[in-house]
């Protein structure tokens, strides 16, 4: 399994608006960048990412799974185009800054902080304990701590 972090502006597209999407999720459409497709089509069903609010926030507000591999991106005839569907499994018992990201010495090489304008990123496995940490869940069982 992998890790991500994915941002979405919450005006545009919030956590609320995945939870109530279920366990069919919803594609994660219309990115245009390069870097952030190519991180889509490696991810595989079950990898785990962050939810985070850009814009507005700027905060990890929750963890989605991918629940459908890359397919091209339903908003566009641009075949350059890919996305990944994911659903809701947990929200963060306590929402992680990004102030607070940018804190911590253990997250100091993390995309979010050193790539932050990318919407999709990869996520280290000890960067994915340590904001799980910091959001008050064990990153095992998404079960508040």
């Amino acid at each position: 399994m992998k890790y991500w972090l994915i941002k979405s502006e919450p005006d545009a597209w919030s956590w609320d608006q995945q939870v109530a999407k279920g366990d069919e999720g919803e594609e994660w459409s219309g990115i245009r960048n390069y870097t952030a497709r190519n991180n889509m089509r490696e991810m595989k069903v079950g990898d785990r990412l962050f939810f985070y609010h850009s814009n507005q926030g700027l905060e990890v507000v929750g963890i989605v799974e991918v629940c459908k591999e890359s397919t091209p991106d339903s908003t566009t005839d641009d075949e350059r185009w890919d996305c990944v569907w994911v659903r809701a499994l947990a929200p963060m018992p306590q929402p992680v800054s990004l102030k607070e990201v940018k804190a911590n010495p253990k997250l100091k090489d993390m995309s979010l902080v050193t790539s932050f304008r990318l919407s999709v990123q990869p996520v280290t496995a000890a960067e994915w304990k340590e904001v799980c940490r910091m959001g008050g869940i064990d990153p095992k069982t998404l079960q508040p701590v």
